[in-house]
C-alpha cells in the first residue's frame, strides 16, 4: 500500500507550484496533535502547521466528531438555504471581528475570498485599481496571484488586472534607507501616499495588505503603519482590505492580527485556521458600509459550496475548542516566553541568522550568508544548496520545517506543548549549525536588525 500510494501519486497527481518531473513527495500515513508519521514510520514534529493552517493540531477529536455529527445530519445543502452550522459559524466569526464588521460571505478558501473582497471593493467604489505590497501572498487565482507581491506572480502577470504594487515597511531590508521603526513607518506611508497620488486616487478601489505578511517573511508592521493606511484610505475614499488568511484565528496570539493594532479595515479575508484546515473554508467579513451597497442591488457572485455545512460545522467546533482550551492565550504565551526569547538567543549563537521576527506562534528566521551585507542564504525567489542542507538537517532532527527562499518559519500548532515547542527549537538550533558553515562574513551579526 505504501508503494502504491507513491506510485499512483507520481502517475496521476499534478502538484501545485512544482516542476512535476523532479518531485519526490513524502507519503504521510497519519497525524495526531503536533506530529505526523511518514510511510517509513518516521515521526516528525510538525513545525509548519502544514501550510500554516492546522492551528489546533492534527485530528483534534472534538472537531473530528463535529464533522462526523454534521455528516450524519446534513452533509450538504445549496447556499441559498439557511442551515444551522453556517448561521452559527457566521455569528461566531462576526463576534470575533474587530470594529463593526458583522456580515460574512463564505468561500472555499483564501484565494477566492480575496477575489470576492476585491470585487466588492470595485463595485462599492466604481473604481478598478487595487494597490498591494511587494513581499506578499494573496492566493493562486487570477486576481489573487496578480495581487501577490512575490515571484510566483511573474509567470501569471501580464499587467492587465488593474494591480499596482508598492513597498511596505520592512526595516531589516528597508527600501527607504530607514534606521528606526519610526523612520520606516513614516517613509513607507509617504511612499504609499505618493503612489496613490501618482496613480490617481479616483482610479483606486482598494488597498489590500496582509496584516502581518506570512509566506513573504512574517514582518509585523511598525507601530502606526496600519493606522496610517486607514487614514489614507479615509482621505482618498479607498477601501482597505485586510488579508488575515494566514495571520488570523489565533496565529498571532490574538484572534486576528488586527487586534494588535488600533485600526479597523472595511473588509477582512480569512481561511486556513478558521477550520484548522479540516474542511476547506474561507470568507470575507464585511463592514456595514460595504454591505449596504448590496442591500437593494444584487451582489454578482457566489459559490456552489458557500458555507458548506461540513466546513461550517468544522469552523464552529474549531472556534469553540480554541476558546474552551484557551489556545489563543497559549499562543501568546509561547511567543512571549518560549519562541521569542529562545529564537533571539539562537540568533546570538548562529552567524547565519540575520534577523528574528514574529509574535505568538508566527515567527521567521531570516538566514544570511553574509551578516554585514545581509546577503540571503538563498536568492529571492529561489533556493540554494545551503538552504536545502538546513531543511534536511531539520528533518533529520525529527522536525518538519516551513521554509521559503532564505527563511525558516516557526509556525507550529497553537496548542503545541512547551516541551514539544522546545523539542522543535532544539532541532532547529542544531540545523542552524549547518547554515553557519555557509556564512562567509560574520561582520556585525545584527547590522540593521
Amino acid at each position: 500500500m505504501k508503494d502504491r500510494t507513491y506510485e499512483l501519486d507520481r502517475a496521476h497527481v499534478f502538484h501545485s507550484w512544482s516542476a512535476q518531473a523532479s518531485l519526490t513527495p513524502m507519503v504521510v500515513e497519519r497525524a495526531e496533535g503536533s506530529y505526523l508519521w511518514d510511510n517509513d514510520g518516521t515521526k516528525l514534529l510538525d513545525f509548519s502547521s502544514q501550510l500554516v493552517f492546522t492551528n489546533i493540531g492534527h485530528q483534534h477529536p472534538r472537531v473530528v466528531k463535529a464533522i462526523q455529527d454534521q455528516a450524519a445530519t446534513l452533509c450538504t445543502i445549496a447556499p441559498q438555504h439557511a442551515n444551522a452550522a453556517r448561521s452559527e459559524a457566521a455569528h461566531l466569526i462576526a463576534e470575533l471581528a474587530p470594529g463593526d464588521l458583522d456580515r460574512v460571505f463564505f468561500t472555499n478558501g483564501g484565494a477566492d475570498a480575496v477575489e470576492h473582497a476585491v470585487r466588492m471593493a470595485r463595485l462599492h467604489t466604481g473604481r478598478r485599481k487595487v494597490l498591494s505590497r511587494y513581499r506578499s501572498y494573496h492566493g493562486g487565482t487570477q486576481t489573487a496571484i496578480n495581487l501577490t507581491g512575490d515571484p510566483r506572480r511573474w509567470p501569471n502577470d501580464v499587467g492587465a488586472d488593474g494591480v499596482v504594487h508598492f513597498f511596505g515597511p520592512f526595516l531589516y531590508r528597508s527600501e527607504f534607507h530607514a534606521t528606526t521603526e519610526a523612520e520606516e513607518c513614516e517613509r513607507a506611508l509617504a511612499h504609499l501616499e505618493h503612489t496613490i497620488q501618482l496613480e490617481g486616487p479616483d482610479t483606486i478601489a482598494a488597498i489590500i495588505l496582509e496584516t502581518i505578511p506570512g509566506t513573504a517573511g512574517i514582518m509585523p508592521p511598525p507601530p502606526g503603519y496600519l493606522e496610517g493606511v486607514r487614514a489614507l484610505c479615509d482621505r482618498y475614499g479607498i477601501v482597505w482590505i485586510a488579508d488575515e488568511v494566514m495571520a488570523g484565528f489565533g496565529r498571532t496570539g490574538t484572534w486576528f492580527a488586527l487586534d494588535l493594532y488600533d485600526a479597523v479595515p472595511d473588509l477582512i479575508t480569512f481561511a486556513k485556521g478558521v477550520t484548522s484546515g479540516y474542511v476547506p473554508m474561507g470568507g470575507v467579513i464585511i463592514s456595514p458600509r460595504i454591505a449596504a451597497t448590496f442591500d437593494d442591488r444584487p451582489y454578482p457572485g457566489g459559490l456552489t459550496y458557500s458555507g458548506h455545512p461540513l466546513a461550517a460545522a468544522a469552523a464552529v467546533a474549531t472556534i469553540e475548542t480554541m476558546k474552551d482550551e484557551k489556545m489563543v492565550e497559549h499562543a501568546a504565551m509561547l511567543g512571549e516566553e518560549v519562541f521569542g526569547p529562545e529564537l533571539r538567543a539562537m540568533a546570538e549563537r548562529h552567524a547565519c541568522v540575520g534577523e528574528v521576527r514574529g509574535v505568538g506562534a508566527f515567527w521567521a528566521l531570516d538566514l544570511v550568508a553574509d551578516a554585514a551585507t545581509k546577503e540571503p542564504l538563498a536568492p529571492y525567489g529561489g533556493s540554494s544548496p545551503a538552504m536545502n542542507e538546513v531543511i534536511a538537517a531539520c528533518k533529520k532532527g525529527g522536525m518538519l520545517p516551513f521554509a521559503n527562499f532564505n527563511r525558516i518559519h516557526v509556525v507550529p500548532a497553537l496548542n503545541i506543548t512547551v516541551d514539544e515547542a522546545r523539542e522543535g527549537l532544539a532541532a532547529l538550533d542544531a540545523a542552524l549549525t549547518v547554515g553557519d558553515a555557509h556564512v562567509h562574513s560574520v561582520g556585525d551579526a545584527h547590522a540593521g536588525a
